[in-house]
Order: C-alpha cells, then structure tokens, then sequence
C-alpha cells in the first residue's frame, strides 16, 4: 500500500539557480512521512518524545530526473516495506501533480528501532507494526 501527500514547493525550498535545493527533498519527504503517522492515528508529540524507544533515519538517497520550481504542485508517494523487526525503509516517488503524472525525483529513507538509552535495537512498537501494515 502507499501515501500520498501533496505539496507546493516554495520560494524557500529553492537555491539560488531557482530550483529545488537537494536537500529540501528529503524534508519534504519527512514531511509525508509525518502526515502519514498521523492519519494512522499516531500522536506526533508522543512519538518522537518517547523515551523507550527512537526510530532514527540510518540511510538515505535521492535521484532526481527533472528539475522541480517555485510554485510547482507536487504528489509525493509513500511506500513503506518492512525489512526486518527493527528495520523499515520508506520509498517515496515525487511525481508532478499534473495530468504528465512525471515523476520528477525518488527518494529512499531507511530507518531503525533502537533504545536511545542504550542505543541498542529493539523491535518495534505496535503502533509502528500496524501503521507499516496500513500504509
């Protein structure tokens, strides 16, 4: 299964070349990925203050194949697979929001369950199981 978020990019997220600075990319991508958690029904305060558990980003990469501008409407796609109980990795397709369908950039985070006391992994939470099973 997969999320979609939709997103304008602003005169923020771009460099001095007037596209899309790399790295906004994967902010905009953590962005879909919070909203995800939300829909889900998973309390965004909670989940990235609780001290039992962190499910830090370890990996990530971006291929980009198309310049993305001030003002364009983006469809950012979220597709999560479970790789392991304490390892998922997030895909996510930005695609143009218009009737092209383009994709313009993909984007890869992978993310592991530790405790952030003893920075040991750990599995994870249930709320987590179940939004990757939703999503």
């Amino acid at each position: 299964m997969s999320f979609t978020y939709n997103r304008t990019i602003h005169f923020q997220d771009t460099d001095a070349a007037g596209v899309i600075y790399f790295a906004n990319v994967l902010s905009m991508c953590h962005e879909a990925y919070e909203e995800s958690l939300g829909i889900a029904g998973i309390n965004l305060k909670t989940f990235f203050s609780n001290s039992s558990t962190a499910i830090p980003i370890v990996h990530t990469s971006a291929d980009f194949f198309a310049p993305m501008f001030c003002g364009d409407k983006l469809s950012i796609n979220l597709i999560p697979q479970q790789l392991s109980e304490t390892k998922f990795e997030i895909v996510y397709e930005i695609v143009a929001d218009s009737s092209s369908q383009q994709i313009l950039a993909k984007a890869m985070t992978r993310h592991v369950c530790i405790n952030p006391i003893t920075r040991t992994r750990t599995p994870f939470p249930d709320a987590i199981v179940q939004w990757l099973g939703r999503v």
